[in-house]
């Protein structure tokens, strides 16, 4: 996609999405002056949409930085309903909290550490999971999610197009070429599982740095 098309659809994105509450706004302006990695408001829209045609109530994220996509689930989920927040540094769940902790709604669980073992300790099912960490447990994250995902649950996954990998060296990967590292790879091998697989309907969308979502059928 040309600049002048990019910039003209982050243009109507900007007019056409619904203001986000103040907190969000903050968060976002947070994470652009700490330069920390964040999907940003577009893809907030998405997470917030794509949960409440889920119906969910349970959410957990593999990855949670500094707790700005749980802000975004968090608007869509019950009073009584829970997200859980996974970072490896503590730090960033420390701000989390801080920013979680002046937004009603969903119980927040904050666990630091390794999100994979994280994820053993929790029942399901969950009707939403998150994958924003490391690129090359994708997949499996992904079917660890798949035993305790509700019918109809999503499985959303960050960074399939842009971030840590080039959308052209992607496709390329996809089509047989040599991965040009790791990153890529992953991605592809994720790109790949997730479209050939019976058991979910899964779509490709090209907001932020390029999403998949994936709804078990």
């Amino acid at each position: 996609m040309n600049r002048v098309l990019s910039d003209t659809i982050d243009a109507l994105l900007d007019a056409a999405n619904p203001e986000p509450p103040e907190l969000l706004r903050e968060m976002t302006e947070y994470g652009r002056e700490q330069e920390f990695p964040i999907v940003g408001p577009d893809v907030g829209q998405f997470f917030r949409v794509a949960a409440t045609l889920a119906d969910a109530e349970r959410v957990f994220e593999f990855g949670s930085g500094f707790g700005y996509s749980a802000a975004w689930f968090r608007t869509a989920l019950p009073a009584d309903g829970d997200i859980v927040l996974t970072d490896y540094d503590e730090s960033n769940l420390a701000t989390a909290r801080e920013f979680l902790d002046r937004q009603d709604g969903a119980t927040a669980h904050y666990e630091a550490g390794d999100a994979m073992a994280t994820f053993e300790d929790y029942d399901g099912p969950f009707d939403v999971v998150l994958l924003d960490h490391d690129k090359p447990l994708y997949v499996e994250a992904f079917e660890d999610a798949r035993e305790k995902l509700a019918d109809g649950g999503v499985v959303v996954a960050d960074n399939v197009m842009a971030g840590p990998v080039e959308p052209e060296n992607v496709t390329a990967a996809l089509d047989g070429a040599e991965p040009v590292d790791d990153h890529t790879e992953a991605i592809a091998e994720y790109v790949a599982h997730v479209r050939d697989d019976p058991g979910f309907e899964t779509a490709f969308v090209p907001l932020g740095e390029g999403i998949s979502v994936s709804v078990k059928r």
